[in-house]
């Protein structure tokens, strides 16, 4: 459902701005003299002299102490609303139960952000990482965890990366009651900063 309601709401949104896009390129570029076609006359770009908003739309409601109140008010509503928008869709990208079987034909949920601690903790643990970070994604019955992990100096990534698979997420796996458990890892290098001897 919701799925379905951002893309309406993108298509709409999108129909909006390519419509108002093309009347202004038309307007602009004088197409409607050069092809010999006219425009309703309501439009207000009819060619390339004509602004978005004249004197006359400027002034007019300038007098009025709740014009710009008003305006202020809607646009920062609008404002408001998009980042909202874009708040639930980054949101809905992680995975916030994962269902496991307790065995006696009820299923339980694992807060998704709990088992995502555990990972980070437990790949933390590891010799030669500084810092992980963990995000599940994907299906609740298909988890997908996508890790950071920050290295120290002396590491050995393919050690790390062994370990991280036979231990780390293995648990994560067993005590979630998960067939599989893919992983996607990024490795970086943490930065230290030069120490000055005397």
């Amino acid at each position: 459902m919701i799925k379905t309601v951002n893309r309406v709401l993108l298509g709409l949104f999108g129909l909006g701005l390519f419509a108002l896009g093309g009347g202004v390129l038309l307007g602009g570029l004088d197409l409607q003299r050069r092809w010999g076609f006219d425009v309703p006359g309501w439009w207000p770009f009819r060619g390339p002299a004509d602004v978005v908003l004249g004197d006359e739309g400027r002034l007019r409601w300038r007098v009025e102490g709740w014009w710009w109140p008003t305006v202020i008010a809607v646009l920062a509503a609008l404002l408001a609303l998009l980042l909202w928008w874009l708040w639930a869709l980054l949101r809905k990208d992680r995975l916030h139960q994962v269902p496991v079987d307790s065995q006696d034909g009820t299923v339980a949920r694992l807060d998704g952000r709990a088992l995502e601690d555990v990972i980070e903790e437990d790949a933390q643990a590891l010799d030669g990482v500084a810092r992980a970070r963990v995000r599940l994604r994907g299906r609740p019955t298909a988890p997908v965890a996508r890790m950071r992990l920050w290295l120290e100096p002396h590491a050995e990534p393919e050690r790390i990366l062994d370990r991280l698979d036979r231990d780390t997420l293995a648990r994560a796996r067993n005590s979630a009651g998960l067939d599989r458990l893919p992983a996607e890892v990024s490795l970086r290098e943490v930065r230290h900063h030069a120490h000055r001897v005397d």
